[in-house]
């Protein structure tokens, strides 16, 4: 790809005037209930700027404190970029009683053309995985592929860290290193622009931008690794299956559960869970049955209640389940780690568990906090 480029702060609006241009609909970090979430965006100024987030276990808030012009000064929130590949709700087909016999109508999924603005590397590490999940596995998704056909990621590689943010210790960021097509880096008053890919160097066309000097390549550079640097969490990731397997009895999961709500939370945050169940509606006439995908979890009670009997009765068993799958098994299943460190899952527990802490304390360890 072209060396870096530099894109003016000023000129946010026309790179997000070409991306609809080109007739994609953009999404970016947009400030709502006291929250973060990704939404359409039509113009910088519906970013959150000159804004921050505070976040710690069970806690989050946002408040003026970046630069008046800094447009990516909030780190993350709860929703990670899933909820636009894996729907949280969709139908799947209708069945339509014809006689004594019926016909199956397949539901296929309005799927715009997408850009998302703002992707920050854990969220592309956690996409990368979604897809090796829906689209790479021996039954790809059909539903999830027409989503994802059409997308163009702008990376933001992160110059600052939430304090419950480990994405370090599970080499996802801070750095954006894949799977993006532009990707900036955010200085005071421009951006460095690095091309990932042919429809990158397009945009960077498109817009005329020069090349980056030395001195802000450098700047650039340095930000990201301070970022590193101040990591607000960190995860021994050394043996974790092994550790996980080896200690499925001990007391540490006993006293989690005493804490854990089973409220689901963590999983409906995190941008890696996919457990889902499928739903059956028919119409009060009983012409029309429509199946339907939604989002499970592995701590909901009825989710491993099969054939009348509940195998992970008690809270103790699905968080064990939980912790073991996405740092453990999830290795053998997908060849890499479920969790991309984000730190979502901390922040928006509301007892504040740390799964940082609860691996330290299965090791025998010291909290691995700030």
């Amino acid at each position: 790809m072209s060396a870096p480029r530099l894109l003016p702060t000023a000129r946010l609006d026309a790179l997000i005037a070409a991306l609809r241009g080109r007739g994609y609909t953009v999404i970016g970090p947009t400030e709502r209930d006291g929250g973060v979430v990704f939404a359409e965006v039509a113009a910088a100024a519906d970013l959150p700027r000159g804004r921050r987030d505070a976040q710690a276990p069970g806690r989050y808030r946002l408040a003026d404190g970046a630069a008046a012009g800094e447009a990516f000064g909030v780190v993350n929130g709860a929703g990670s970029l899933k909820p636009f590949f894996f729907a949280a709700e969709e139908p799947l087909l209708a069945l339509h009683r014809r006689g004594r016999g019926f016909a199956v109508e397949p539901l296929a999924p309005a799927a715009p053309k997408l850009a998302v603005l703002g992707a920050r590397a854990c969220d592309l590490a956690a996409l990368a995985m979604q897809d090796r999940i829906f689209l790479r596995g021996p039954h790809p998704d059909a539903h999830y592929a027409a989503r994802r056909a059409d997308v163009l990621l702008i990376a933001v590689h992160c110059t600052r860290a939430a304090d419950t943010c480990f994405c370090v210790s599970m080499r996802t960021g801070p750095r954006a290193e894949r799977g993006f097509d532009l990707a900036l880096t955010e200085l005071p008053d421009a951006f460095v622009v690095e091309t990932g890919s042919a429809a990158g160097e397009s945009l960077v066309a498109e817009l005329g931008l020069a090349s980056a000097d030395a001195a802000r390549r450098d700047d650039a550079q340095q930000r990201v690794a301070d970022c590193a640097g101040h990591m607000g969490r960190r995860l021994a990731t050394r043996d974790l299956p092994a550790l996980l397997a080896a200690r499925q009895g001990d007391a540490q999961w006993a006293d989690v559960a005493q804490r854990c709500l089973s409220c689901t939370s963590c999983t409906m945050v995190c941008p890696t869970c996919f457990c889902h169940a499928v739903v059956d509606r028919t119409a009060l006439d009983g012409a029309t049955t429509e199946r339907s995908r939604c989002w499970d979890s592995c701590f909901s009670h009825a989710h491993a209640h099969i054939a009348g009997k509940n195998f992970r009765p008690t809270v103790r068993e699905r968080y064990r389940m939980w912790l073991t799958h996405k740092l453990g098994t999830w290795v053998e299943q997908f060849g890499d780690s479920g969790c991309v460190g984000c730190g979502r899952c901390i922040t928006w527990c509301p007892t504040g568990i740390d799964l940082t802490a609860e691996v330290a304390a299965l090791r025998g360890e010291p909290e691995a906090g700030p």
